[in-house]
C-alpha cells in the first residue's frame, strides 16, 4: 500500500515521501497516529504542491541571508572589556557578547549560534570571526577588543603601573630635605 508521510519516520522516510508500507502496519500504525495518509491522486497533489510552496519559502530564505550575509562580511565591531596586565581579559568575549555588538553597531539581529568561535576571547586585541549564517552562506566580521577607558593594547601590558610607582617616590624625596 503506498502512503505519504506525514511526518519523518525513522527507518521509512522524510516527511512529505511517498513511501510502500503493508496495508496493516498503515492501518494500525501510521494512520492512528498520524505519520502517513493514503497516496490517492488529490493528497498527491495536495503533496507536490505544498512540497512547492517549501521549496519557494527556501529559496526566499536562502536570498534574505545572502543579503544579511553581504550587509555584515567586513564590518569592524569594536568590544570594550576590563583588561589586567599583558592585554589580558578580566572574563571573556563570547558569541552572545558578538551578536549584541552586531545587533549595536550593525543593526542586524544573529542568533549567537551562528557566530563560529572556537573558545571564547580572553585578550586584547584584533580578529576575523565567521557568521555561518546557512551551509554555504558565511561573512566575516572582524572584531578589535580593548581596554576599558580606551587604553591602547601597549598601556594594559603594565607601562602605567610603572610611571605610577615613580610618582610618589618624587614627592618623598622632596619631603626629605624639608624635615632636615
Amino acid at each position: 500500500m503506498k502512503v505519504i508521510l506525514k511526518e519523518t519516520v525513522h527507518g521509512l522516510g522524510e516527511k512529505g515521501d511517498v513511501v510502500d508500507v503493508a496495508p496493516g502496519h498503515a492501518r494500525n500504525y501510521l494512520f492512528p497516529r498520524g505519520f502517513a495518509m493514503e497516496a490517492t491522486r488529490g493528497n498527491l497533489k495536495q503533496v507536490e504542491h505544498l512540497q512547492k510552496v517549501r521549496a519557494q519559502e527556501r529559496a526566499r530564505e536562502e536570498s534574505q541571508l545572502r543579503e544579511l550575509a553581504a550587509r555584515i562580511d567586513g564590518i569592524e565591531v569594536s568590544i570594550t572589556a576590563r583588561a589586567g596586565a599583558g592585554g589580558k581579559l578580566f572574563g571573556s568575549v563570547t558569541a552572545q557578547d558578538l551578536a549584541q555588538a552586531i545587533r549595536d553597531s550593525a543593526g542586524e539581529e544573529l542568533d549567537r549560534r551562528k557566530i563560529q568561535l572556537a573558545e571564547p576571547i580572553r585578550t586584547l586585541g584584533r580578529r576575523e570571526v565567521v557568521v555561518r549564517l546557512a551551509p554555504g552562506i558565511e561573512a566575516s566580521v572582524v572584531v578589535v577588543v580593548t581596554a576599558e577607558g580606551g587604553q591602547p593594547p601597549a598601556e594594559a601590558s603594565g607601562e602605567p603601573a610603572a610611571a605610577e610607582a615613580a610618582e610618589p617616590q618624587e614627592p618623598e624625596q622632596e619631603q626629605a630635605p624639608a624635615e632636615a
